[in-house]
């Protein structure tokens, strides 16, 4: 079967929906997710798109839309969440690093629970430290290795080919350059890796 990419971007709300019950859904479908984090903002600044930020009938829509989802799921969060993420670059700059080093899904889990059920701003230097000390990682080396060129250049490049793919949004699956976006499109994704169509 296929596998699908799960593109998801720190600072997506949405994309906590899928992080926390995306091992849990893997293992009941047997199916494989290869997790991408991209720099959202980049492309909705490409594509010249507001988010929920300032617009707060948006804004207390996507809250509540949450709030019921996580009770479907029966995952815990506190809302409203700090929104929107200050530092979201770097925020996912450590998340491809870890990638990289096989830390990466940890370290947002870790992190989105700190945002949604602490409410600690994910973009901060005290929920990025405070992450990467629930899966062992040395806050001080881990920030300065994200900020690296070579780190900035890969978000940067991850971020290019999730464009060229044709994701403008978080999070989105991809499974044969079909794409699927938002949270409740995870089986139909499922389905086209099975069966070449959604059922």
């Amino acid at each position: 079967m296929p596998e699908i990419d799960f593109w998801y971007s720190i600072g997506s709300t949405y994309s906590y929906l899928t992080v926390m019950r995306l091992d849990e859904w893997c293992a009941e479908h047997d199916a494989t997710v290869n997790w991408r984090p991209f720099n959202v903002r980049t492309v909705m600044s490409t594509q010249q798109n507001v988010p929920f930020a300032g617009k707060p009938v948006k804004s207390a829509y996507m809250w509540r839309d949450i709030e019921r989802r996580c009770a479907k799921y029966h995952i815990h969060a506190n809302l409203p969440a700090p929104y929107p993420v200050s530092d979201l670059a770097l925020a996912n700059q450590v998340a491809v690093l870890g990638m990289i080093e096989g830390w990466g899904k940890s370290f947002t889990q870790a992190l989105y629970r700190i945002w949604f059920e602490e409410g600690i701003e994910a973009g901060s230097e005290n929920a990025l430290s405070e992450a990467l000390l629930r899966c062992q990682q040395d806050p001080r080396l881990a920030l300065g290795r994200a900020r690296s060129d070579d780190v900035t250049a890969a978000l940067e490049a991850e971020t290019e080919t999730a464009m060229k793919l044709g994701v403008f949004g978080a999070p989105s699956f991809v499974v044969r350059q079909e794409v699927f976006w938002g949270d409740d499109r995870l089986d139909d994704a499922l389905s086209w890796a099975r069966v070449g169509h959604v059922i």
